[in-house]
């Protein structure tokens, strides 16, 4: 084996360990706490969730995929009487999320994985999905889909850049992917969505967030 093909092989290897769900929830085990009172006052997404909520007609059952500790979103749903489920990775921001909203139902699990008979007329997953292995997007996408309800909407964002890279954050080293713009609008029209709205909601930050609807 070359020295080329060494340290190809050690990227892969190393990049399928930063994308693994249990060391990604262990990550954000360690950030909790901070994540929970960084948001208690933000107002972050709630512009982009209140307009995603113009589109929903009927019923009031909500899936929240990479709910963290919840907060903001999950309050403004309850508020406007949403029954919400959430999911994530992480066991301490589960925690949090069940203290913060003790009505609500929610599990440690990963997206890619989880199962559920239920199917919901709202779907929110707001800065999560970015986490996930690349070729997971695709199967990912196709599974909110096919959890929406008839007439349901789906929310989410993700990056304007094709591939992946990680990042260093709070101290961590983090995995991210996409698979950019076009694809992610492919994959909810050939699930028979419609695109209610998608922006770059921070330009030039590449940060998008569609808004699309199920018939």
């Amino acid at each position: 084996m070359t020295l080329q093909h060494k340290r190809y092989r050690n990227d892969i290897m190393s990049k399928a360990a930063k994308m693994n769900p249990k060391e990604l929830g262990k990550k954000y085990d360690k950030i909790a706490q901070w994540w929970n009172e960084k948001h208690q006052d933000s107002q972050y997404g709630l512009k982009q969730l209140e307009l995603s909520l113009k589109f929903v007609s009927v019923g009031r059952s909500t899936l929240d995929v990479g709910c963290g500790a919840g907060g903001r979103l999950i309050h403004k749903l309850e508020d406007q009487g949403f029954a919400v489920t959430g999911l994530d990775i992480s066991e301490e921001m589960i925690t949090l999320a069940t203290q913060n909203h003790p009505n609500s139902t929610f599990y440690v699990d990963d997206i890619c994985s989880w199962e559920t008979e239920e199917k919901f007329n709202l779907i929110i997953a707001w800065d999560s999905i970015f986490h996930l292995p690349l070729q997971m997007h695709r199967p990912v996408i196709d599974k909110l889909c096919y959890l929406l309800k008839a007439g349901g909407v789906l929310i989410y964002t993700f990056g304007n850049a094709i591939g992946e890279h990680t990042d260093m954050w709070m101290e961590d080293e983090f995995y991210y992917s996409s698979i950019g713009i076009n694809d992610n609008l492919a994959a909810l029209i050939n699930n028979g969505l419609t695109i209610m709205h998608l922006e770059l909601d921070q330009f030039p930050e590449k940060h998008v967030y569609v808004v699309a609807k199920k018939p």
